[in-house]
């Protein structure tokens, strides 16, 4: 299994210009704790899958910049509520990077309000749900919020 240590990264096709541990470290910004835990939690059924998620999410589409980090947090809050159960674990994910910066929990019940509209009730109410026990898990973030 690939470690998120540039140091030691492959230099294979699929990572010619270092994307994996840029990832990496796209990954750590946003949700504060070491991408190398993600890694490690697939380890076992598809390491190529957590570094395409690594190289393609985290080092190819969240480093765009024609979003900031808040607008990006607000669209994939809103995208992973509407999927309802298959969105639940990266809306756990993306509340406490939401969070991080500087999104407060109004907005994000905000958003899950429209989301109800789009997307149906339920699913609006499942995300309600998760982020009541993000809030009660981490009542504060880096934020301050």
């Amino acid at each position: 299994m690939e470690t998120c240590m540039p140091e030691i990264e492959s230099t294979s096709p699929s990572n010619p210009d270092g994307r994996f541990s840029r990832g990496c470290a796209m990954f750590e910004q946003v949700f504060g704790f070491p991408a190398q835990t993600f890694l490690d939690s697939l380890e076992a059924i598809s390491p190529d899958f957590a570094r395409y998620i690594m190289e393609w999410e985290f080092a190819d589409a969240y480093s765009r910049t024609a979003l900031s980090r808040r607008e990006r947090e607000l669209v994939v809050l809103a995208a992973c509520a509407a999927l309802g159960a298959t969105g639940a674990g990266p809306l756990k994910l993306h509340i406490d990077a939401a969070r991080r910066v500087g999104i407060d929990k109004d907005t994000i019940a905000e958003i899950f309000i429209q989301v109800g509209f789009a997307a149906g009730i339920p699913a609006a109410l499942n995300a309600m749900q998760i982020a009541q026990g993000v809030f009660a898990a981490t009542p504060v973030k880096a934020a301050g919020i």
